[in-house]
């Protein structure tokens, strides 16, 4: 308790050095855990994937779509328990501000390969029964003030014109990774429409997803789907859902490399800002560490006095700065809206940032510590006034 004193006293000696080396470790620290988080968010869709789940589309892109009756051969491949369809539908609510992910799903099929969407049994047998039904996620819905029984408006992009679906239910998810930013709506509904407008555009999907009991068995299984449908007018191209959703990050693989980068070197700057600091205290009590080695104290007390004052700075301010990580994530993501769907400081992060501000502390005060511990007493004193 005693040294913890000291030390408090010593990092304060300079209240306004101090106060200004804290402020920088804590826009520091602070600024590592955004980048990370935002980082963390843009893989948070690949991490939530589920390992039963295989995507199957269209070999050429995702923009050609894949023939309905696909549906029955793939039911018949050994290891595949259950098939679902999506198609993405890109309308604006509202105002092009208001993005948010909307797909046309087989609702009774769908809500079974994604148990992790929680609904009451009388939310999904109304989103089931109802063709105009929709459902959304409880992020998106208490977003724009989604009440059960709503009309939502959605002006068509792809598909031209102005959709009014009614909301059935809105699902929390199982685990705070599970996205919660998404419309989902009836794939009859669309299909109807299209086959009205374009006959030649019906019974048509965007996507398969494909339910298998084994994990282990997703590469075989997306083999022979693939080779059911080689040298077809659409060949697929099935994998599974965390390499499909990586395939979308891949996209912004740079902007995410740079993120982590600058996130580091904001950590690196602070490190050679608190060994300016540290420097500078060490010079300054030269005479006073003289005098403790001529009172019998040796060069290790002398170096930890000096780690423990770097130390006692660095964890302050991390701590600090680790706090203020919250609400600026939290602002963050609400600026944000539906672009980063899951968005919230890991417990990985707030390690990583408290690690940081520790290896700043202790790295920083490693020099002027090895310093001190070999000063010559006769030198030291003559610093004395």
């Amino acid at each position: 308790m005693f040294l913890l004193k000291l030390l408090l006293r010593n990092a304060f000696r300079h209240p306004l050095r101090t106060g200004l080396t804290l402020l920088g470790l804590v826009v520091a620290i602070s600024a590592f855990g955004l980048l990370r988080t935002i980082n963390e968010a843009w893989y948070a869709g690949v991490q939530a994937s589920s390992a039963t789940r295989l995507i199957s589309r269209n070999a050429i892109s995702l923009t050609f779509a894949l023939p309905l009756s696909y549906a029955e051969r793939l039911r018949g491949v050994e290891g595949v328990s259950s098939v679902s369809w999506a198609n993405w539908f890109g309308g604006i609510y509202q105002s092009e501000r208001n993005f948010f992910p909307q797909f046309g799903v087989e609702p009774a099929s769908y809500l079974k390969l994604y148990p992790e969407y929680r609904l009451s049994d009388d939310e999904k047998a109304a989103f089931i029964r109802d063709r105009q039904g929709a459902i959304a996620g409880r992020k998106l819905a208490n977003q724009y003030g989604w009440k059960i029984g709503d009309t939502i408006p959605i002006r068509g992009t792809i598909f031209p014109g102005t959709w009014t679906f009614t909301l059935r239910g809105i699902w929390d998810g199982a685990e705070a990774s599970t996205d919660e930013n998404q419309l989902l709506f009836s794939w009859h509904l669309l299909n109807e429409s299209v086959k009205k407008r374009f006959p030649k555009r019906g019974d048509a999907v965007g996507v398969f997803v494909l339910g298998i009991d084994e994990p282990s068995q997703a590469a075989a299984v997306s083999q022979q789907v693939d080779a059911l449908f080689k040298n077809s007018l659409a060949e697929t191209l099935t994998e599974t859902e965390s390499a499909f959703q990586l395939s979308f990050v891949s996209m912004s693989e740079a902007i995410l490399v740079a993120i982590e980068a600058v996130s580091y070197i904001i950590v690196l700057i602070i490190l050679a800002v608190m060994a300016n600091t540290m420097t500078m205290t060490a010079r300054e009590r030269l005479a006073e560490y003289a005098t403790l080695k001529a009172l019998g104290f040796g060069p290790g007390f002398v170096s930890r006095l000096l780690f423990g004052e770097s130390l006692v700075i660095a964890l302050l301010g991390g701590l600090a700065g680790v706090a203020v990580t919250f609400p600026i994530a939290a602002a963050f993501a609400k600026a944000a809206g539906s672009f980063l769907p899951v968005f919230m400081v890991s417990d990985t992060t707030v390690l990583l940032q408290v690690a940081a501000a520790f290896a700043v502390g202790f790295i920083a005060a490693a020099w002027p510590a090895w310093q001190m511990g070999r000063i010559d007493i006769v030198n030291g004193l003559r610093h004395v006034a």
